[in-house]
């Protein structure tokens, strides 16, 4: 300008378009309950009336039409849900799987796409997306696109919900599942054909065929899951290695592998056109290699089962191809934002997975920081070593904010891992697949290669998960917090010229230390946690925590005490872990005990039955007893007779626990022959809340057992829609007619209560009410 003022810089139109997008959508995704489809039609018609009338305001009508657009697919994928009168009831239906099956010890397990559903002899007009399992061996394999007919028994799609717990009912709005079950024996369960071409089974003949020439099992369920996206081999232990190493992106198909597998494309349209020169009369060779890139790109990303970061991959891909082709520049945020709004258009329920997230996040972080006019091996050299630091740090606020753990190795497992992944063992594997579909024979020598190079690869990636740092657990992250660490991550990784880049470090303080509420003196708070049809309980004083049972472990390797305690442990701040008490040793309560005491090995135990664990356990007994910061605990049973003669149930330690306002009695699974002495045991105090004794089966509470101890809350453990049909109806009818109110997990989700040091006596709180979200039930 001839005054010398620069005009202020402004956000590219597709970048703007882009933020305004996400940003409707994704406020969606925080509401309790989703508007009205008539209020939906009324924002999109003033949306489209505010982009014709203010051109200036379209970044405000795109916010709407995404909010409306993201509010009406989430209000059809809730109703395409499996009805609600129609759950636990059996289905003849007809239909085909999808995908790859998981098979694990007791259990195999398909999504099935339902296309004729029979209920009570008639059809009904439902169908969907399922999740089913067989908990017996199947009739016969279920190959991938086969189609069945089968009994089924569904119900929608309901998970636990809990501190610092993964959200299974989101997860399944995601994948569009509308229900889920299990198949019932029936004679007419049968397979009705096999697809003849059908593309997972091509995928699955892939995995079977690198399984089949890499002789170490391990070696071979790794090289699937980098080549294929085939994970059904790996075990638990392989995804605590990938999380304490920051790498789960690499077993995943990260998007530097689709990019790997499109410069290989471009290569080869380059020697095509060395041995063919008069190709170049035909078509423009850097036109050609946009092509050649993106076809070899697509047919990567089909090939490994087109997850988030393969998809962004891809149409980032097709956008510089489009670019490219149609002889136009652009820019890396300009393509990072045209793949950003193709996502969000196709699939908007896209930003409830954490992979979405990480996804764009991560490579918008890249864009920002990495310098634009560098370009060639110096670049290349720069996103490899400065980009893992970037990314590390970056995406360490969302690491935290939907898995409540991240990794201090990251950066350098990554640095060694990613190139070594990308430019060694993926282009070795892929030229083996390429000779297992050409000639399987000269495939071996390639494969063992390959698995020749996983195992060294992994076997340095077990080291370095054993380091200090190598698994870090903070407290759940607030909202605000992550706010602030993510803008102190734009500001610490801002382009050079931007001030004090080094001070938004500061803005990660209230992400790395939390303000922690703590019970005062004489107080305590408890948890009973959402673990199913099973029981564990979180009590922790101001300085000291104990876990009362862990919720059980399936055949399945489905683990409550991985899954949901430790992590809620960590999730409530809870890092040190002082008693591990498990009632007794039936696996709905002591199923998860090993992975907590794994995780918190200091902690001291005991059980009402520790000839039974399968861990070196203390008796507890009648008559023990401790005090921390100014709360007491009291075993009430079993008596030593007891624990010698009773039955199994009967044999449950019975823990009291007394502060100055309130008490909490943990009955376990005592039966009504052993509510007698534990009534009696109480003494005088106020009136306490009581975990319903077993579940609330009909063997427990009864009337004089509610009557002698007069609670104030009843609290029972249960899961939803569970085979034993706990808690009774009879049982909750006791409570009812004494006036005590009763909460549920299977209803309420994880149950919090809080007793202080002074009146009132308890404040509790329900978590389904606490955290509502619209997909949930």
């Amino acid at each position: 300008m001839a005054d010398g003022t620069r005009k202020p810089q402004r956000l590219p139109g597709a970048v703007t378009t882009a933020l305004a997008l996400l940003i409707g959508i994704s406020a969606v995704q925080w509401l309790p309950v989703l508007p009205p489809r008539w209020l939906l039609g009324v924002v999109a018609a003033c949306a489209l009336m505010l982009t014709w009338c203010l051109p200036r305001m379209r970044w405000l009508a795109i916010l709407l039409l995404g909010f409306a657009w993201a509010a009406w697919r989430g209000g059809t994928a809730m109703e395409s849900r499996l009805p609600k009168a129609w759950e636990g009831q059996d289905f003849q239906v007809i239909g085909s799987v999808i995908g790859l099956a998981q098979t694990k010890a007791g259990a195999t397990s398909v999504q099935f796409r339902i296309e004729q559903a029979t209920l009570n002899g008639q059809i009904t007009p439902w169908h969907g997306l399922t999740r089913i399992s067989w908990y017996d061996k199947p009739t016969a394999e279920p190959e991938p696109c086969s189609r069945w007919q089968l009994l089924l028994r569904l119900r929608r799609p309901r998970g636990t919900i809990n501190p610092g717990g993964t959200d299974s009912e989101r997860s399944a709005l995601a994948h569009d599942i509308a229900a889920v079950g299990y198949v019932r024996d029936d004679p007419d369960n049968q397979r009705l054909s096999v697809a003849t071409w059908c593309l997972d089974r091509f995928r699955a003949s892939l995995a079977d065929g690198i399984q089949m020439r890499v002789h170490d099992p391990h070696d071979a369920a790794l090289l699937r899951a980098f080549t294929v996206g085939d994970t059904r081999g790996l075990e638990q232990q392989d995804w605590d290695v990938a999380r304490a190493n920051g790498v789960s992106h690499l077993i995943a198909i990260s998007g530097f592998h689709v990019g790997v597998a499109a410069v290989f494309g471009a290569w080869f349209c380059s020697v095509v056109y060395w041995l063919w020169p008069s190709l170049a009369l035909r078509g423009p060779h850097a036109q050609a290699q946009a092509l050649f890139a993106l076809a070899a790109a697509f047919a990567y990303g089909v090939l490994a089962g087109f997850g988030m970061p393969t998809v962004r991959t891809v149409v980032m891909i097709a956008a510089f191809a489009a670019a490219r082709c149609s002889r136009r520049a652009a820019g890396s945020a300009h393509v990072l934002a045209i793949a950003l709004m193709a996502i969000l258009l196709v699939n908007p329920t896209a930003v409830l997975e954490a992979g979405f997230w990480l996804s764009f996040v991560g490579v918008a972080f890249l864009i920002l920081c990495m310098d634009a006019k560098e370009r060639g091996f110096r670049a290349f050299l720069r996103e490899l070593t400065l980009g893992q630091l970037v990314m590390t740090t970056a995406l360490l606020p969302l690491t935290l904010w939907f898995f409540g753990e991240a990794s201090l190795v990251g950066a350098f497992s990554n640095l060694f891992a990613v190139p070594f992944v990308s430019f060694v063992i993926v282009p070795c594997a892929l030229l083996g697949m390429l000779l297992l579909m050409l000639c399987p024979p000269l495939a071996t020598p390639v494969l063992w290669l390959a698995g020749w190079l996983t195992h060294a690869q992994w076997w340095l990636l077990e080291q370095t998960a054993t380091w200090p740092g190598a698994q870090w657990y903070l407290p759940a992250v607030n909202s605000w917090a992550l706010v602030f660490a993510t803008l102190g991550a734009m500001w610490l990784f801002a382009p050079r010229g931007v001030p004090l880049r080094a001070l938004g470090a500061v803005l990660f303080l209230p992400l790395l230390w939390p303000t922690r509420q703590q019970p005062d003196a004489g107080a305590f708070q408890t948890w009973m946690l959402d673990v199913g049809q099973g029981l564990s309980v979180v009590v922790r004083t101001r300085e000291h925590a104990l876990v009362y049972d862990a919720g059980a472990r399936y055949p399945s390797d489905y683990d409550l005490g991985s899954a949901v305690v430790v992590p809620s442990l960590y999730a409530l701040g809870i890092d040190r872990l002082d008693v591990l008490m498990i009632s007794h040793a039936d696996n709905d309560h002591a199923g998860g005990a090993p992975a907590v005491a794994a995780a918190f090995p200091t902690a001291r135990r005991y059980s009402g039955e520790p000839a039974r664990m399968h861990m070196p356990m203390e008796q507890c007994v009648v008559g023990q007893k401790w005090e921390w910061d100014g709360v007491r605990f009291r075993v009430l049973s079993p008596t030593a007779a007891a624990a010698s003669n009773a039955s199994a149930n009967d044999h449950s330690c019975v823990l009291l626990i007394e502060g100055r306002a309130g008490r909490l009695l943990l009955t376990g699974d005592i039966a009504m022959n052993t509510e007698p002495l534990v009534a009696a045991s109480l003494g005088v105090g106020p009136s306490p809340v009581l975990q319903v004794p077993h579940h609330g089966s009909n063997s427990s509470s009864s009337d004089d057992f509610i009557a002698a101890i007069r609670p104030e809350l009843a609290v029972v453990s249960a899961g939803w829609r569970n085979r034993f049909g706990h808690p009774r109806p009879e049982v909750m009818q006791r409570y009812a007619a004494a006036g005590v109110p009763v909460f549920n997990t299977a209803v309420d989700g994880a149950v919090q209560i809080d007793f202080p040091a002074a009146a009132p006596a308890y404040v509790a709180a329900r978590w389904r009410l606490l955290r509502p979200r619209y997909w949930r039930e």
